[in-house]
C-alpha cells in the first residue's frame, strides 16, 4: 500500500467510497468537502454521500440485470455505499430505494469514525497543491467553477455538459387513497411498493396539454445549447416528442391493474396511463414522483401535477428542480487507472468522468480508491465494474463521448449463442466468477 497520504476531493457517493477503500487498504485520507462552506445548485445538506435526483439505486437483480450485478460486485467488494445502501433500504419492489436522511447520515458516521480518514470542510478553488502527489478528483456533476476551469485549462478540453434534472416529492398523507393504490409492477418485490394515480384517455391528453403549455425554466443564454442527459428527460421534454411518449415511458400502465374494488375497474381492467410514486424515506411519509424530473416552474409544477388523479390535494416536500452538469472527456484524458495523462498525480471519480447514476458513480470511486492506494489491477472487462471502467478509459469514441449507465453492451459477449433472460445470466455468471478471481488475486498481492 502506499506510504503517501491520498486527497480526494468531493464527498459524494464517488468520493465517500474512494476515501473508504483507500482507508480500508491501510492508506491514509484526507476528504475534502466544500458543503457547507460553499453551497450547490441541488444539495440541501452538508452530509457525506447526500442523495439528490432519487432515492433509487435502480434494480437490484444480480442475475438478470447489469445494475444488480453492479450492486453485487461492489458488496463482494466491501462497499461502504452498498452497506449503507442496504441498512437504509426502503420497499420498491426489484429496486433498491433508500432512506435519504439514514443513507446519507451512515455513511457520513462511517466516514468520521475511520480512524484512517480525516474530513476537511472548505472549497479547493482551483488545482490541487504541488505537494499533494496522490490526489482523486470525486467532484461530481456540481464541480465549482473555479476547479472546473482549471482542469479545463490544464487539458485544453472544454468540458462536455448537460441538464439534469429533480424530481419532486409528496407528502404521503396528502395522496387521495380513495383514486390510487398500491401495487409493483407484475406485483414484483413485496408486491405493493409504490402508489399507483390512474389516469384514463381523457385526462391523460388534458395532461400531456398541460405539460407541453406550462411554463418553464428559462436557461441563460450560455446554457441554451447544452444537451440533456436522454435517461433524465424533464417529462415536458418527453410529452414534446410525442402525446404517446409518456404512456410507453414512465406512465406505462403494462403490469398494473384496478383494484377488485376501484370504482373505474367495471369500465376498464387498467387505466391507460399511470403515475407511479415511490417511497423516499423509512418512515413512508414521503413519497416521490417516479421519473417526473422537471424544468416547470414552481407554480407550474403544483398547478400541473395536482391535474393527477390522487394528487388534487398534493401537498409538496420538494418541487422538481434543474442544474448542470459537467463531465469530463474521460476516454481522452484518462489513463486505464482514472490517472490524468497530463498530471498523472490527479485521479478522477464518479459523474465527473461521463458514467452515470448513483451506483455507477460510487463504483468508480470505489476502483479509484484501490488504484490510489496501490491496488492499480483493474477489474476484468467481463465484470460489471471492468466494463464500466473500461467504457469510460479506452473503450468510448472520444469524438461522440456522452454519460452511460452500466448494461450489457459494454460487456463483451458471451461464448453461447444463446438469447433472452439466458444470455443475460451468462453475462452475470460470468462477471461474478471472474470478479472473486480478480479479489482472490488481489489478496494474494498484497
Amino acid at each position: 500500500m502506499t506510504s503517501r497520504i491520498i486527497h480526494i476531493i468531493g464527498a459524494g457517493l464517488a468520493g465517500s467510497e474512494a476515501a473508504w477503500q483507500a482507508a480500508e487498504a491501510g492508506a491514509t485520507v484526507v476528504l475534502h468537502e466544500m458543503r457547507p462552506v460553499r453551497k450547490t445548485q441541488a444539495h440541501q445538506t452538508d452530509k457525506c454521500a447526500e442523495l439528490v435526483c432519487s432515492n433509487s439505486f435502480r434494480s437490484d437483480d444480480a442475475e438478470y440485470n447489469a445494475v444488480g450485478l453492479l450492486h453485487e460486485e461492489m458488496r463482494r467488494a466491501g462497499s461502504l455505499i452498498m452497506k449503507c445502501g442496504d441498512a437504509a433500504k426502503v420497499p420498491a419492489g426489484a429496486a433498491l430505494a433508500v432512506d435519504r436522511e439514514a443513507f446519507s447520515g451512515a455513511v457520513t458516521k462511517a466516514l468520521h469514525e475511520h480512524p484512517n480518514i480525516t474530513i476537511e470542510r472548505g472549497e479547493i478553488a482551483g488545482l490541487p497543491p504541488e505537494d499533494w502527489e496522490n490526489v482523486i478528483i470525486a467532484t461530481g456533476p456540481l464541480t465549482s467553477p473555479a476547479l472546473a476551469e482549471a482542469v479545463r485549462n490544464l487539458t485544453n478540453e472544454q468540458n462536455l455538459a448537460f441538464f439534469d434534472a429533480i424530481a419532486p416529492i409528496v407528502h404521503a398523507d396528502s395522496i387521495d387513497m380513495s383514486k390510487a393504490w398500491f401495487q409493483s409492477r407484475y406485483d414484483k418485490g413485496e408486491g405493493k411498493d409504490y402508489i399507483n394515480c390512474p389516469m384514463e384517455k381523457d385526462e391523460y391528453y388534458a395532461f400531456i396539454d398541460a405539460l407541453i403549455k406550462g411554463e418553464k425554466t428559462e436557461f441563460k443564454e450560455w446554457e441554451k445549447d447544452t444537451p440533456y442527459f436522454e435517461g433524465c428527460l424533464p417529462i415536458e421534454v418527453m410529452a414534446e416528442r410525442g402525446v404517446e411518449t409518456l404512456r410507453w415511458g414512465p406512465m406505462k400502465s403494462v403490469g398494473l391493474e384496478y383494484p377488485e374494488d376501484h370504482p373505474n375497474r367495471a369500465q376498464f381492467p387498467r387505466p391507460w396511463a399511470v403515475v407511479q410514486l415511490r417511497q423516499d424515506n423509512a418512515l413512508g411519509t414521503l413519497y416521490n414522483i417516479v421519473g417526473f424530473q422537471t424544468k416547470l416552474k414552481y407554480g407550474e409544477q403544483t398547478r400541473i401535477f395536482r391535474m393527477i388523479p390522487g394528487l388534487e390535494n398534493a401537498e409538496f416536500a420538494r418541487l422538481g428542480g434543474i442544474h448542470r452538469n459537467t463531465f469530463i472527456n474521460s476516454p481522452k484524458l484518462l489513463d486505464a487507472t482514472l490517472r490524468l495523462k497530463a498530471r498523472p498525480r490527479l485521479r478522477f471519480a464518479g459523474q465527473v468522468t461521463g458514467c452515470e447514476g448513483y451506483v455507477e458513480s460510487a463504483a468508480v470511486g470505489l476502483m479509484a480508491g484501490r488504484f490510489a492506494a496501490g491496488l492499480e489491477n483493474a477489474p476484468p472487462v467481463t465484470t460489471a465494474m471492468g466494463a464500466l471502467l473500461n467504457h469510460i478509459t479506452t473503450g468510448a469514441n472520444a469524438e461522440t463521448f456522452q454519460p452511460m449507465n452500466v448494461n450489457f453492451g459494454l460487456f463483451p459477449p458471451p461464448d453461447e449463442k444463446i438469447k433472452g433472460r439466458d444470455r443475460k445470466k451468462a453475462y452475470t455468471s460470468r462477471a461474478l466468477e471472474d470478479f472473486d478471481g480478480w479479489l482472490i488475486n488481489l489478496e494474494s498481492a498484497a
